[in-house]
C-alpha cells in the first residue's frame, strides 16, 4: 500500500536531499511498518483520506509492544517528512500529524569514555607494538585511533578515500551528511599512527580508491568496525554501550572538558545545529558539579 508514493518521497531523499544510503533504508522501514499497520489494522485508505486516529493508534500499537518513546518519535518525524512532501507535491491537502502530540522521552545523556581510559598504555592495552604485529592488528588500532582521534561517524571512516588523508598539512577531508564536506586536522603522535598503517598496506600490496581495507583488499564492512570497536573499547572500560559512536561522544566530551569552543566542535563534527553539539556541554557541566561537590566545604 502507498508503494508508488514511498518510492518517489525515497528517490526525493536520495537524488534531492542528498541523505545517506542508511538513513533512506531507515525512512523506508518506518514508512513500511506504518503502511502494514494500516493494511492490516483497517481497510486499505488512501493517504489522501487518512486521519490522525489511525496514526494514535499505530502509536498506542507501537507503545503496547514496549516501543521505546525515542524510537516512536524518530518514526513520527519519518511521518511527519513524507507528508511535507506529499503536500508539496500537492498529492495530500491535509497534514494529519498536526493533531499528533509525540510521546515524552528521557533525555539520556551520551555515552563516553572517561579520560583516565585513554591514556596510552591504555589505548596500546590490545595492541603488544614491542612484538611484530599482523596487518590486521594494524588495521584496527588505527580504525580505533581514527575514531576517537577525529570523531568521525562509521559510514564516513568506511567511505573515506585515499586522496582525503593528507599527512603534509596533517588533515583529513571528510564528507558527511548530505554530502557535506569539512576538515578535521590531527596531531602528530596520531600522524605516525597513521604512517604505520599505511606501510602495513603497503607491506601487503593493498591499494585503491579507498583509505582503509582488510587483509583480503575489500574495504571495511559495518559489521567488521563495529566489532573492533566493541572488542577495544572492551579492553579499556566497563561501560556498558560500546560503539564506534560511543568514541564518537568520548571525542566531543574530552574537548569541551578542555575547553574547546562549542562553535568549533560543531565544525569538527560536521553538525549542522549547534543544538546538536550542546547535549555534550550536559557531560561537561554534570563534570562541573562533581568537583563542586566534592570540593566546596557546604556542598
Amino acid at each position: 500500500m502507498w508503494s508508488k508514493e514511498i518510492r518517489a518521497f525515497t528517490e526525493y531523499l536520495s537524488f534531492e536531499r542528498k541523505y545517506s544510503p542508511r538513513t533512506i533504508v531507515s525512512y523506508q522501514n518506518d514508512l513500511n511498518q506504518f503502511s502494514g499497520f494500516v493494511s492490516t489494522t483497517f481497510e486499505e485508505i488512501p493517504l489522501s483520506e487518512l486521519s490522525h486516529i489511525v496514526i494514535r493508534d499505530w502509536v498506542s500499537n507501537l507503545s503496547e509492544h514496549k516501543i521505546a518513546a525515542a524510537s516512536i518519535n524518530r518514526k513520527l518525524s519519518t511521518l511527519k517528512s513524507f507528508f511535507r512532501f506529499l503536500q508539496k507535491n500537492q498529492l495530500v491537502k491535509h497534514n494529519p500529524l498536526l493533531k499528533i502530540i509525540a510521546p515524552k522521552s528521557k533525555k539520556r545523556l551520551p555515552v563516553f569514555i572517561d579520560e583516565s581510559n585513554l591514556i596510552n598504555e591504555s589505548i596500546d592495552k590490545g595492541f603488544d607494538l614491542k612484538k611484530p604485529v599482523t596487518y590486521t592488528e594494524i588495521l584496527k588500532r588505527t580504525v580505533f585511533e581514527f575514531f576517537y582521534q577525529t570523531g568521525i561517524r562509521r559510514a564516513e571512516l568506511i567511505g573515506l578515500k585515499e586522496k582525503d588523508v593528507d599527512l603534509y598539512n596533517m588533515n583529513i577531508r571528510v564528507l558527511g551528511k548530505r554530502n557535506k564536506v569539512r576538515s578535521i586536522p590531527f596531531s602528530t603522535p596520531f600522524k605516525r599512527v597513521i604512517e604505520d598503517y599505511i606501510t602495513a598496506k603497503q607491506k601487503h600490496n593493498l591499494s585503491g580508491e579507498y583509505f582503509f581495507y582488510n587483509e583480503k583488499g575489500n574495504p571495511l564492512s559495518e559489521n567488521f568496525v563495529y566489532t573492533t570497536i566493541k572488542s577495544e573499547i572492551s579492553t579499556i572500560s566497563t561501560i556498558k554501550k560500546k560503539s564506534p559512536h560511543v568514541l564518537r561522544h568520548t571525542f566531543a566530551t574530552h574537548l569541551l572538558n578542555n575547553g574547546a569552543d562549542i562553535n568549533a566542535v560543531k565544525e569538527l563534527l560536521g553538525h549542522c545545529s549547534l543544538a546538536a553539539t550542546q547535549v555534550y556541554t550536559h557531560n561537561t557541566i554534570e563534570k562541573l558539579k562533581k568537583v563542586y561537590n566534592q570540593a566546596h566545604p557546604r556542598a
